[in-house]
């Protein structure tokens, strides 16, 4: 005869999730206290279309990881605006017109999830990451909001240790 569990039986009794508030993300250059959001690494791996007789199979192609967004608090001091014009200056200086090499450009950052008390329960190893954009934001007398900046970060690859 069937059995009917109860919600008892079915949930877990030691569940606690990940919560979308307890992270810290790592950039070197940058205090970790100004970041306000940002998101978990995606990736989209394309598709190899293998014809055969009258059926079609798919293979793996490339792996592509996608750009991370990050959104930062913009303080009078420490300068969220100036720590990240510093990053900007060893991809390109605007007064010489210089471009800088990948090596001095490319920071390896790291994402962190937390448990309620502290200890890291999801570690992200994002390798390469490069800036793509910067945009410091609108500034409007009609509004009380706190001035943000906006990043775009590219990344040659991540691991998510565990």
């Amino acid at each position: 005869m069937a059995e009917t569990l109860s919600v008892t039986d079915m949930l877990p009794n030691k569940f606690e999730p990940k919560r979308k508030f307890r992270w810290i993300f790592a950039i070197e250059g940058i205090d970790a206290f100004l970041i306000k959001t940002t998101a978990r690494p995606t990736f989209t791996t394309t598709e190899q279309e293998i014809p055969y007789l009258n059926s079609t199979r798919y293979l793996a192609g490339k792996t592509k990881f996608e750009t991370l967004s990050v959104t930062l608090h913009d303080p009078i001091a420490p300068s969220g605006a100036q720590q990240v014009m510093e990053w900007v200056r060893t991809h390109f200086e605007s007064v010489s017109g210089r471009a800088g090499y990948a090596d001095f450009y490319k920071r390896d950052c790291q994402l962190k999830l937390t448990d309620p008390i502290g200890t890291i329960v999801e570690l992200w190893d994002i390798k390469g990451a490069m800036l793509t954009s910067a945009g410091f934001g609108d500034l409007d007398y009609g509004t009380e909001d706190p001035a943000e900046i906006a990043l775009t970060i590219r990344f040659d690859n991540c691991v998510l240790q565990y």
